[in-house]
């Protein structure tokens, strides 16, 4: 697959967020930002640990006559009721901004709230993609992890109880106005989440950069995605405080970001779905899991954009496209290591009498199997699965 066909030509659309604010203890900026706005009552949707750094801002916020209301109840990977549940507790407050500042599940969270606020469709009327007509509320995202991406992208997740299935609502409408990307949120990340979310970013540019649906504009971001990614995770799993490591790796993450509404993602998240859903496993660890053993599957069907993402890894080029491919491979393995996470599923206490149950759930997420370079069929994904075991 290279883009020399259709592909290239094919028509593509890209929403990048009102502004985009880098740099360390830009988080300090937010105040005078709400207030050039406008904005007089704000949500800001966070969680617990965060509060205690939070609150000097807040203090400024309040002294500038803006209303401050706070929500913490975003504790896991956010189901449809969490969500309702958050929009009934804002149902007497007028807000006029909806500000999102913690990780993947909390940003989702605050973009559905801004939404959602004076919305007449139901959370399930806008599941899936394009189904949201607007949004009336200033929305901006604050990531304090450098892995999901959710800061730009359209999409959101949530589990659905009814059937325990991950769920997209993808809209144009769901991309910030303004995103801050402060590297000194993240200082304080564990070892074990740098890995995991840093793992998630780089798989969202990989999984763009083969994608069956790839396009020359979104392989710039994917590729420079992953050369920063790959170059910064380990420095930054063994040493949090090293900013430089932090600040390149939270580009990454964003640069993944912008890979997810134009191209999206393929077989590894389509695959790790049924590890959240199933197990409670972090979205960042089960995709960690799985990646190097999809990237062996469908390397044989795009071996040249495979190599090109060794290349961009740092690994030389070797005799073949095939040989430098698995070299890729080889290095993907090697930063799992490196980072210290599990590599296996038998590792992270997945019971293996559950992956045809996995492998059926994971053949529902056909949004993003049809993205996949390689065909993954039923019997493809339970030899994936006992691959990785």
């Amino acid at each position: 697959m290279e883009l020399t066909g259709n592909n290239a030509y094919r028509d593509i659309t890209i929403r990048f967020p009102g502004q985009v604010i880098i740099g360390k203890n830009a988080l300090l900026k937010l105040t005078d930002e709400l207030a050039a706005r406008g904005y007089s009552n704000v949500i800001i949707v966070t969680i617990q640990p965060l509060l205690d750094l939070l609150q000097p801002m807040v203090q400024q916020l309040e002294q500038q006559g803006i209303s401050v209301t706070l929500d913490t109840s975003i504790v896991q990977e956010p189901s449809f009721a969490d969500v309702e549940a958050m929009l009934k507790s804002f149902g007497n407050i007028f807000a006029d901004a909806v500000v999102g500042i913690g990780g993947g599940s909390v940003l989702d969270a605050a973009k559905l709230v801004a939404a959602q606020l004076d919305n007449t469709q139901t959370l399930h009327d806008i599941t899936g993609n394009g189904l949201l007509k607007g949004r009336r509320k200033g929305l901006i995202c604050i990531p304090t992890t450098a892995g999901t991406g959710s800061e730009v992208s359209p999409n959101a997740i949530l589990v659905d109880e009814a059937d325990n299935q991950k769920k997209g609502i993808i809209s144009p409408y769901l991309v910030p106005d303004m995103v801050i990307i402060d590297p000194a949120l993240t200082a304080t990340l564990p070892p074990a989440v740098t890995a995991a979310t840093g793992l998630d970013a780089l798989t969202h540019c990989l999984e763009a950069y083969t994608n069956l649906y790839a396009h020359p504009f979104i392989d710039m971001y994917a590729y420079e995605g992953m050369r920063l990614i790959a170059q910064n995770l380990v420095a930054a799993v063994t040493d949090g405080t090293n900013e430089d490591a932090r600040t390149q790796l939270a580009i990454g993450s964003m640069l993944g970001g912008f890979c997810l509404g134009p191209v999206n993602t393929a077989g590894v998240h389509a695959l790790s779905y049924p590890l959240g859903s199933m197990f409670h496993l972090a979205h960042g660890l089960s995709n960690a899991l799985l990646l190097p053993y999809v990237m062996e599957y469908n390397m044989p069907a795009v071996p040249a954009r495979y190599a090109a993402v060794a290349r961009a890894l740092g690994c030389n080029s070797g005799a073949t496209d095939e040989e430098t491919a698995m070299a890729g491979i080889a290095k993907v393995r090697e930063l799992i290591e490196q980072c210290g996470i599990a590599s296996r599923l038998s590792e992270a206490g997945i019971d293996k009498a559950a992956i045809p149950d996995m492998a059926t759930d994971a053949m529902k997420i056909t949004r993003l199997l049809k993205n996949n370079p390689r065909p993954i069929n039923l019997n493809n994904a339970i030899d994936i699965y006992e691959a990785a075991y």
